[in-house]
């Protein structure tokens, strides 16, 4: 009756064509906003929109209910052109309660639109926010707020399907999604088939939802605060099969390619933390493609593990973030001794200690390079967007086997989480994968005798007859492998691990720049930074100044011409989201580099619109 009712209560709308929009979803811990944001965001990616997230958990698990600590928000940027980040400020915000406005509020562009679940702003609601009164009568006059009775419309909604109280009120995330799908032109049909494909055992639960999201579709169509929709066509993109994929998923997919290309079987010993659990749990649900997991029972263990499954002849890794690395940190070092391949995936966190477990951060970039003891190099590298963390992943798996070392792939909390569009490659547009496997017909094998061009020793896997060899934590003998206490042969050592991992930077991509090559102000950047930095260069550049751009993916050793780029550039600046670990790292290994530092440490990726005045600035001084 109620969906009927508001069905027939039709207007007249006016239809306004938009080219980007930013939305962001807010609510308690349990009201289901990232649900709600993940399936705008698939549907705007199926219509053919460009799509950029950004997840935003809170750090307790249960916080009070109602309280500003207890807010999760889920942010999307969606267009009919290129997306490169989950936008600064959102042109509309669903805000489930008083908290959830209190929290979002400096985030919402002036005059942009306001969803708020009007049955939550009551009395006791507001003051456990932190407001003296309502604050909607204090904000009206800058915002456009469409005061919906969510909870009530929804309760009615299903009053006649017998479900408990509780049931009814986990679907009112819906209702809001239902309104947001009107606004914004989109068809209900992709969310609807969502639910019957995960629902599918409670035919109830699949009902309620659809009821509830067509009800709120309906009820966006009636209420005459919303006198008009917008529509944002789909964007130009390259042909191919597309999906909508997170950092982590996209990581774990990365190194299932490359177990595949190499024709080796991919362990993954682990252990939860936060953000990096998702990829052991992708990796552990791709049993059908051979991939084996073990969540042991700390980090140190899950390493352990790991470094026994590369010395069995699997493509192994673990994932973690700063505190676990920490941890990983001997048993880096014993791969580093015993040179076997391994896949080290940091997802980057605010720290030190637990400091901001949900929250981004680039804290770890000296911990990769330097945290082990003794000289210990290995190869560090970076992602910068949620999908080519799969090229990344892929990439440190291939740089790991040929040159039989350690690799570090470094993502963080926002690629991790957030998620785009992504073209799903064909294996054969997958680069090769040489394993360094020794000959089981060598008769004269030495485990430690090395390429003469990569300094990388062979692979030789336990039970091979003739290719027995001793291996462990302690100095090898340089070529035999023996025990060597010997004062010379460590060095000797010492300096083949060295130049080993130099040479690997014969194999990267050189640097690119992007933009002017007479600039007047250098832009330099590293991981997940890319999109925020790359927009505020493009639209610099719109207004005819002259600003360029090289972000860098190769941390250890660093590109070949990253010298003789970096020394054509006066004006430089490094942005981070630490104190300045990439600057301080360039400066030690580029002769003569100087730069301005910009750096933030909130837990949030930077704005575009803070770029580009620190970047305008730098060019005026």
């Amino acid at each position: 009756m109620l969906n009927q009712l508001l069905h027939t209560m039709s207007k007249k709308v006016n239809i306004e064509e938009k080219d980007q929009v930013v939305i962001r979803f807010s609510g308690d811990s349990g009201d289901g906003m990232q649900l709600t944001g993940m399936q705008f965001s698939n549907t705007s990616a199926l219509f053919g929109n460009d799509v950029s997230t950004f997840p935003d958990y809170p750090a307790e698990i249960r916080a009070p209910q109602g309280t500003v600590g207890g807010v999760s928000g889920f942010q999307l940027h969606f267009g009919s052109s290129e997306v490169n980040t989950p936008g600064d400020y959102a042109d509309v915000l669903v805000a489930m309660n008083p908290a959830a406005l209190k929290a979002n509020i400096e985030w919402v562009k002036k005059d942009g639109t306001i969803i708020v679940n009007i049955d939550a702003f009551n009395e006791k609601n507001i003051a456990r926010a932190g407001y003296d009164s309502d604050p909607i009568l204090e904000y009206r006059r800058d915002y456009n707020f469409i005061e919906a009775p969510i909870t009530t419309l929804t309760q009615e909604c299903l009053n006649d399907l017998g479900m408990d109280q509780k049931s009814v009120l986990r679907t009112k995330n819906m209702f809001a999604l239902g309104m947001v799908y009107w606004l914004f032109d989109r068809p209900l049909t992709y969310t609807e088939k969502f639910f019957e494909e995960k629902f599918y055992k409670v035919p109830m639960v699949v009902e309620a939802n659809k009821r509830v999201l067509q009800a709120g579709f309906n009820f966006a169509e009636t209420i005459e605060a919303l006198p008009r929709n917008y529509k944002v066509a789909p964007a130009k993109i390259q042909s191919g099969t597309y999906r909508n994929i997170s950092g982590n998923t996209a990581t774990a997919w990365g190194l299932i390619a490359a177990s595949e290309k190499a024709g080796l079987q991919l362990f993954c010993g682990s252990y939860p933390i936060t953000p990096a659990t998702e990829i052991l749990q992708e990796l552990s649900a791709r049993k059908d493609m051979g991939v084996k997991t073990f969540q042991a029972e700390d980090e140190i263990a899950g390493i352990c593990t790991a470094i026994g499954a590369a010395f069995a002849g699997c493509l192994a890794c673990t994932t973690t973030s700063g505190p676990g690395l920490a941890l990983k940190t001997e048993a880096s070092g014993l791969a580093v001794m015993t040179e076997l391949p391994l896949v080290i995936v940091n997802v980057q966190r605010g720290g030190p200690s637990t400091g901001l477990p949900t929250k981004t951060e680039q804290s770890d970039l000296l911990q990769a390079l330097h945290g082990r003891s003794g000289e210990a190099p290995l190869v560090v590298i970076a992602a910068s967007t949620p999908s080519n963390c799969f090229d990344y992943a892929f990439q440190a798996a291939k740089i790991a086997l040929e040159h039989m070392t350690p690799v570090i792939l470094l993502t963080d909390g926002f690629l991790a989480n957030g998620s785009e569009p992504w073209r799903l490659p064909r294996m054969e547009e997958l680069p090769k994968i040489t394993v360094p496997f020794a000959n089981p017909n060598d008769t004269n094998y030495l485990p430690y005798l090395r390429d003469k061009e990569t300094h990388v020793r062979k692979w030789a896997i336990p039970g091979t007859p003739g290719l027995e060899h001793r291996i462990g934590g302690l100095e090898k003998m340089d070529v035999t492998g023996a025990v060597s206490y010997v004062p010379k042969n460590h060095e000797v050592m010492t300096r083949h691990r060295e130049n080993k991992i130099n040479k690997v930077a014969d194999f990267l991509p050189e640097l690119e720049i992007v933009g002017d090559a007479d600039a007047e102000l250098l832009v330099i950047g590293w991981g997940g930074t890319y999109g925020h930095i790359y927009s505020a260069v493009k639209e610099i550049r719109k207004e005819g100044k002259k600003i360029a751009f090289i972000h860098f993916h190769y941390l250890w050793p660093l590109p070949k011409n990253t010298n003789e780029l970096l020394s054509k550039f006066k004006n430089i600046v490094v942005c981070e989201l630490n104190l300045g670990q990439l600057a301080d790292h360039l400066k030690v290994n580029v002769p003569g580099f100087s730069c301005h530092k910009y750096n933030k440490m909130q837990g949030q990726p930077f704005t575009v619109v803070e770029l580009k005045d620190k970047f305008i600035q730098l060019m005026e001084e």
